[in-house]
């Protein structure tokens, strides 16, 4: 995984997500900085990084919004020059960005994903770059959720991380652990 073909992508690690964001998630901080450790070692490496990142358009948006301190991606995991930020408007990070051409633009067939939120934007881009073709890895620990609700029912945040990891294993990705991806990409 130590070749230039290996890329990872970061999906909207955002303030916002975090304690005292308007979006807060379960496990915040224990994702990013999982996040971190993958990004310290793509960066070491000299391998592609590209970071995602929501803005909301919409006039009844509560959080992302534009030139807020929310909508920043995280000091954990800020962009270094040279690092492209890739701005998204929708859940899936491919649509009406310029993603796809940059990956297949840097020779990316491989994608270490990690990034907010799990149920939503990480597993609508995981299973869009698997539609694509590529290669995709998962960080379980380097994601973060929030507790989900139907009708009367709700999903504890640890249920529903588990139940879409779960899915994207089956045929999208390789979900592993951050440790598990560390030690990969330093063979």
């Amino acid at each position: 995984m130590t070749d230039k073909t290996t890329a990872l992508v970061l999906i909207d690690l955002q303030n916002d997500y975090f304690p005292g964001g308007a979006m807060e998630l379960v496990n915040a901080e224990a994702a990013v900085s999982q996040a971190a450790r993958l990004l310290a070692g793509f960066r070491d490496k000299g391998l592609p990084v590209f970071h995602v990142q929501h803005i909301c358009e919409e006039s009844d948006a509560t959080f992302f919004l534009p030139g807020t301190p929310g909508a920043q991606i995280h000091a954990a995991v800020r962009p270094n020059a040279g690092e492209r930020l890739i701005v998204k408007h929708f859940p899936n990070a491919f649509r009406n960005t310029t993603l796809l051409d940059d990956l297949r633009g840097a020779g990316t067939t491989n994608i270490v994903f990690a990034g907010m939120m799990t149920h939503m934007c990480v597993d609508t881009t995981v299973r869009a770059a698997a539609d694509l073709e590529f290669q995709c890895s998962l960080a379980a620990d380097g994601c973060a959720t929030t507790h989900l609700t139907l009708a009367d029912k709700t999903v504890d945040a640890a249920h529903a991380q588990l139940a879409y990891l779960a899915a994207l294993n089956d045929g999208f990705a390789a979900v592993r652990s951050t440790d598990a991806l560390c030690e990969e990409l330093n063979r």
